[in-house]
């Protein structure tokens, strides 16, 4: 297991949303509370006014965050372990992966019909559990989804019933080329 990005840090870059093809056929859109300086462009504000919200939060990677998964494996093994096979477990003192999963897919039920739809820019790791929670997989299931920094997800559906539609990778993968 090879990994140098920083647990808490999507990797946004430069590319934009409108260079992956999302028209503007949202109401509106919503985000997570900013935790670093965001690399990715600013969602358009005029033309989709945005709220924030909280369920969308990364998870929450406790002592670990802002480490590398390489140097917290390093430092701590069996925790990773425990981590990486344990859905309940939280080691680094923070949400477990059962909890995240719970918390996002809380977030899709809760949300009203919206005929033209919502826009979500979120980290990947909520993507991961939003399709965890939609396809009714264990939450251990996130770590076998693979979504790339401003990729595109569509579910389509309504509070208690989604369905995955399409999943179109980031910017930067090229010809379906590995990370």
């Amino acid at each position: 297991m090879r990994d140098s990005r920083a647990l808490s840090d999507s990797r946004g870059d430069s590319g934009g949303l409108a260079g992956q093809g999302v028209r503007r056929r949202w109401r509106r859109s919503i985000a997570p509370p900013a935790r670093r300086p965001q690399k990715a462009e600013p969602m358009p504000r005029k033309e989709m006014p945005a709220a924030v919200d909280p369920a969308l939060a990364g998870l929450d990677h406790g002592r670990w965050a802002g480490r590398t998964l390489d140097e917290v494996a390093t430092a701590e093994p069996d925790e990773v372990t425990r981590w990486l096979t344990d859905p309940e477990s939280t080691p680094h003192g923070g949400e477990s992966m059962a909890d995240f999963v719970s918390r996002v897919g809380g977030w899709l039920r809760s949300l009203p019909n919206l005929p033209r739809g919502l826009l979500a820019v979120v980290d990947p790791a909520v993507v991961r559990a939003a399709l965890a929670h939609t396809l009714g997989a264990p939450a251990t299931a996130v770590w076998r989804v693979d979504v790339d920094p401003l990729s595109v997800t569509v579910l389509v559906g309504e509070a208690g019933r989604w369905n995955l539609r399409e999943l179109r990778t980031g910017p930067n993968r090229h010809n379906g080329s590995p990370p």
